[in-house]
């Protein structure tokens, strides 16, 4: 895949500008996961995602092309991120009650597998609460904890996105995991 990707990165140097469709329609989905599972917002989630393949695009020509693209774009898109989280603090949450419903709130707005209806709502209410729960951590484990375990990235892959070094990365799991288990301690 990654000769596919620096292949059509030389073309979109080269000007061939729908090239670059193809490598968006490579990484949309991934990135859009990574920018959802940091802001919990969908439409943030998207605007992110966008941005970091416009800024990914305008700066094609000072990527490095023996790192792996991936890593870079999932660094712009992480910082991205942390920049949005940073200027904005919620003025809502997803277990706010929707205006004009009765009790309905936003996480009853979540799809459901083919479960029994019981199970998919403990599925969703334990979901829902371990997201709520990553979204409460501060910003330097938020990140690290995402890309661990939720995108399933390396440990080295996280260490370049998020231009830190190794050890740090490990500490910051470490102390996020931590964290976590605190906060859910009372599940």
């Amino acid at each position: 895949m990654d000769a596919l990707v620096n292949k059509r990165i030389k073309q979109v140097l080269k000007g061939d500008q729908n090239a670059y469709a193809d490598i968006v329609n490579l990484y949309q989905h991934k990135l859009y996961q990574v920018c959802y599972r940091m802001l919990g917002n969908k439409q943030e989630a998207e605007d992110i995602a966008q941005e970091a393949f416009v800024r990914a695009y305008i700066n094609l020509h000072s990527y490095d092309q023996k790192r792996k693209f991936s890593t870079w774009i999932y660094r712009i898109a992480t910082n991205l991120c942390i920049d949005r989280i940073r200027k904005k603090k919620p003025d809502y949450y997803l277990d706010a009650e929707v205006a004009g419903t009765d009790g309905l709130d936003m996480y009853s707005q979540i799809a459901a597998d083919e479960q029994l209806p019981e199970e998919a709502v403990e599925q969703m209410e334990l979901q829902d609460r371990i997201q709520y729960e990553i979204s409460r951590l501060p910003d330097k484990y938020r990140s690290v904890i995402v890309l661990k375990y939720i995108e399933e990235l390396s440990l080295q892959e996280i260490s370049e996105i998020l231009d830190m070094p190794l050890g740090t990365v490990k500490t910051r799991i470490h102390r996020g995991r931590e964290a976590l288990r605190k906060q859910l301690n009372n599940l």
